[in-house]
């Protein structure tokens, strides 16, 4: 009897899937897997963007894929009344005021957001609440490193445990 090869195992809801990625957005790499090593995340909890999702699905272990994702199935658009202005006032004086710089803030309830300072004006400052890459076509150069099924415990709380599980 010859031992017959194992096949691959394919990407599947549930799976917990290990990612080597490189982002690249209007022809600069934003973010890379070589800088912080590959990514784990569990399949279909949407920890990713839609779009790169669902070109993963199906994908098999060691198999690499070019994924164009549209601001749509991304980020979204730009949503133009993500735009507010606020008196210069309100701003301590240890923050930069320069177009370009990332500020956290809370609402009363005590949710943080993040903001890109837009526009400086006299009396006013203009942030920008729109996610960084929100409007960008995202390419994405992917390798699926691994793939396993996830534990109870992992679905339970909706994250991989133990292998660098952050997603993006």
């Amino acid at each position: 009897m010859s031992e017959q090869t194992q096949s691959k195992r394919t990407v599947k809801d549930k799976d917990v899937v290990t990612l080597e990625y490189t982002l690249t957005v209007d022809g600069e790499v934003v973010d890379s897997s070589e800088q912080h090593g590959p990514v784990a995340y569990i399949h279909g909890m949407g920890q990713l963007v839609p779009g790169l999702e669902k070109e993963i699905e199906g994908m098999a272990e060691g198999e690499t894929k070019e994924v164009v994702v549209t601001p749509e199935e991304g980020y979204g658009p730009e949503d133009p009344a993500a735009y507010i202005s606020l008196p210069r006032s309100e701003f301590p004086p240890e923050i930069p005021l320069e177009p370009g710089t990332v500020i956290q803030l809370s609402d009363p309830q005590g949710r943080v957001y993040n903001a890109t300072i837009h526009e400086v004006r006299d009396d006013q400052v203009v942030l920008n609440f729109n996610h960084p890459l929100a409007g960008k076509t995202l390419h994405f150069t992917v390798k699926v490193v691994s793939v396993r099924e996830a534990t109870p415990e992992e679905l339970a709380h909706g994250h991989v445990h133990g292998e660098g599980g952050h997603a993006h």
